[in-house]
């Protein structure tokens, strides 16, 4: 089988990896849990790497990978993938090729899902927010990703918006990410054994007060998130995104009220549309083991 495009896709909880064609077609998946530390988590790569060799049964030369923290993309180096436990500096790229024999081609895990939502919504000029474990965003502007002088463009999650807040990861207090990411829903609505986000949508959506409270009291700050990313770069549409996104036409739902409760007293706000560009990542496509695999056809 030639032709065929390999991405990985680490996030905190697991690796999604993906063998496509070069059009984008999915022809192999493997999903494996996400371990705890740079050498573990290279290790669990190349695991998945290895089978999906197997799959495609053929050589794969080049390998997409996204990841979450700051890259830096031309010394495949990650820093800040505190969600990971990955260190500082971490050669990612040397180690994974050194494992696998494959050129590996890294980026943010949100630059690749912004690339795989760019791809699949044929779109060129898009905000991609990811609701993970974390909140991130990425720019695909014009065609082109967006990463900034520092690899940290897009890092809306660690802005500060509560003094009062809780303690972020990034050693901050009350950063974006702690009141709109996966992480916060499940500090204010455990699942119990479900996604917490997907427990709380169903019960809003059974009638309970408390859970509608708390889910419009996180789709407004996902609004905020919304409306940063629009009033920065003003992208045609902004896509939701990351695991919380698995809800669905609800969340989408759910934050363009949101939005257009923010801008009722704003004309401002109003002229610009917010939940007019509002748009869902596709739910039936690994979107992010996609755009990584469209970053294996860099040259």
């Amino acid at each position: 089988m030639s032709g065929v495009l390999v991405g990985l896709d680490i996030g905190a909880t697991k690796i999604l990896g993906v063998v496509t064609s070069a059009e984008g077609e999915v022809l192999a998946s493997v999903r494996v849990p996400s371990p705890a530390g740079g050498d573990q988590v290279v290790t669990a790569a190349a695991d998945v790497v290895e089978r999906l060799r197997a799959s495609a049964r053929s050589g794969v030369g080049v390998v997409g990978v996204g990841i979450p923290g700051l890259v830096d993309t031309s010394r495949g180096t990650v820093r800040h993938a505190v969600n990971l436990g990955v260190a500082d500096g971490y050669p990612f790229s040397e180690r994974l090729g050194a494992a696998t024999g494959a050129r590996i081609v890294l980026d943010n895990d949100a630059n690749a899902a912004a690339l795989g939502a760019a791809a699949l919504l044929g779109e060129r000029d898009l905000g991609y927010l990811s609701l993970g474990t974390g909140l991130a965003a990425a720019l695909v502007l014009d065609g082109r990703l967006r990463r900034g002088s520092g690899n940290a463009a897009g890092e809306i999650g660690h802005i500060p918006v509560d003094p009062a807040g809780p303690r972020c990861e990034c050693g901050q207090v009350g950063c974006l990410e702690t009141v709109a990411s996966g992480s916060a829903v499940a500090a204010l609505w455990p699942g119990n054994g479900q996604p917490a986000a997907q427990a709380l949508f169903d019960a809003a959506a059974a009638g309970s007060a408390d859970a509608a409270a708390v889910r419009d009291r996180f789709a407004a700050r996902v609004a905020d998130a919304v409306r940063l990313v629009a009033l920065t770069v003003d992208p045609t549409v902004v896509v939701l995104g990351g695991g919380v996104a698995q809800v669905g036409e609800r969340l989408r739902v759910a934050v363009a009220h949101a939005l257009a409760e923010q801008a009722a007293t704003s004309p401002f706000l109003r002229s610009l549309d917010l939940p007019g560009r509002l748009r869902l990542a596709p739910l039936d496509r690994p979107v992010a083991a996609l755009g990584a695999a469209l970053l294996g056809r860099a040259p």
